[in-house]
């Protein structure tokens, strides 16, 4: 009899590290399908792939995509058949279809139920292609190019029994005919681990160190690229520091990192681009690299504000771990903000190219760090409301238990 869920991910734990936890603490047997680069996670047994070739060089340019993902999604199947070999049957089926893993395992496992989690999926209009085209100039092919990276996915979710999306926002980038299927769980943050706290000097790689009091503006952007607003943030620092001569300025993130918008010009990284033509002081904006998860939540709370802004994309953890530590967001007027930020209330919401809006919100901050009290207090409430892990991790259950998956009492 099918018990038990096959995770599939192509950097197997993904999104699903604590889900699988929970469900092993519960006895329920797991298993998963990844790529060869994939972690992996202790307990969880895991059958890694390796794609037996690239794309050809002569497939049509729109089915580069398609092609790839019909690759990884026939090697996924080979790794499914050797778990079955070895007696897995697993009643539920919990995936990320966005690199075509999930698209064959119906044939290996026909009478498991499929939920697919939906990070995004690509619109030609009216998301982050073309949002902004100051960097990546939107040519005529690139609307076909979006929605071609969209075929083996689809595919995925018209046989998926349920779908999951993070946000809202996410779930309503889904077609009309994928929606009915839509929950919208967040897979959420610790909030009881990541709460406001006290501020604590903070050390600087050159051994100064900042202390409690001071103007700290800070902003979290994993790949350092203009899709999470670099090149916003960079212009409107010069005026800030003019204006406000002790604040400091923290930016954390890794400028080598793969970024979601796209590569910079040869020989550069975003970073380098964002920055190129701003005057900006060198001794008070420090590029502090990825960070430690502890160190990071360290700048944080010390900081007077928050800078979150965003193309209309996936919203990041970062946001709101930062709304569950009690910061004040300055983030952009952008729809993904939506669901965790209303302006004025939890948050601030700022017209995502106005970079004088941004100049005179951050000063304001730095001169009146009393003012942003209420909106740091109700930023914590949102996060513990909307966005707690255990609210998320008791959806996730309840929806399994719902695809017919025995989920022993806690």
């Amino acid at each position: 009899m099918p018990s038990g869920v096959l995770f599939v991910h192509n950097n197997f734990p993904g999104q699903f590290r604590d889900l699988a936890r929970t469900l092993m603490a519960r006895g329920v047997p797991c298993c998963a399908v990844g790529q060869g680069h994939s972690g992996g996670l202790e307990g969880v047994r895991l059958v890694r792939y390796n794609l037996p070739r690239g794309t050809g060089k002569d497939v049509y340019p729109l089915a580069v995509r398609a092609e790839a993902d019909l690759i990884r999604g026939r090697s996924a199947l080979e790794a499914a058949r050797l778990l079955a070999s070895e007696g897995w049957d697993p009643a539920v089926i919990v995936g990320h279809p966005g690199w075509g893993e999930m698209v064959f395992l119906k044939e290996v496992f026909p009478n498991a139920r499929q939920v697919a989690f939906a990070e995004f999926f690509y619109h030609a209009h009216g998301y982050d292609v073309g949002f902004d085209t100051e960097f990546i100039p939107l040519d005529a092919e690139a609307p076909f190019r979006t929605k071609a990276k969209n075929a083996i996915m689809s595919l995925t979710y018209s046989e998926a029994d349920a779908i999951v999306a993070p946000t809202r926002f996410q779930a309503d980038s889904l077609p009309p005919a994928f929606r009915p299927r839509a929950r919208v769980i967040h897979e959420g943050v610790d909030v009881e681990a990541i709460r406001p706290g006290p501020p604590e000097p903070f050390e600087l790689p050159d051994g100064r160190r900042i202390l409690p009091g001071t103007p700290v503006i800070t902003h979290v952007n994993n790949a350092m690229e203009p899709l999470r607003g670099l090149h916003i943030v960079a212009r409107a620092l010069p005026r800030l520091l003019a204006e406000v001569p002790e604040a400091q300025v923290l930016l954390i993130g890794n400028p080598g990192r793969r970024a979601y918008g796209g590569n910079p010009p040869e020989g550069k990284t975003w970073r380098d681009v964002c920055f190129e033509g701003v005057d900006y002081d060198p001794a008070r904006v420090h590029f502090l690299g990825a960070l430690p998860h502890a160190r990071m939540l360290h700048a944080l709370r010390l900081g007077t504000a928050h800078v979150y802004y965003s193309y209309p994309f996936v919203l990041s953890w970062s946001l709101v771990e930062a709304m569950s530590a009690g910061c004040y967001v300055i983030g952009s007027d952008t729809a993904p903000l939506y669901d965790a930020i209303t302006d004025g209330v939890d948050g601030r919401l700022l017209p995502f190219f106005d970079v004088a809006a941004l100049s005179e919100a951050l000063i304001h901050a730095c001169r009146n760090p009393a003012a942003s009290m209420a909106m740091r207090l109700a930023a914590r409430r949102t996060a513990v409301e909307r966005f707690s892990a255990a609210s998320g991790r008791a959806a996730w259950l309840a929806l399994l238990a719902e695809q017919g998956l025995s989920i022993p009492a806690a």
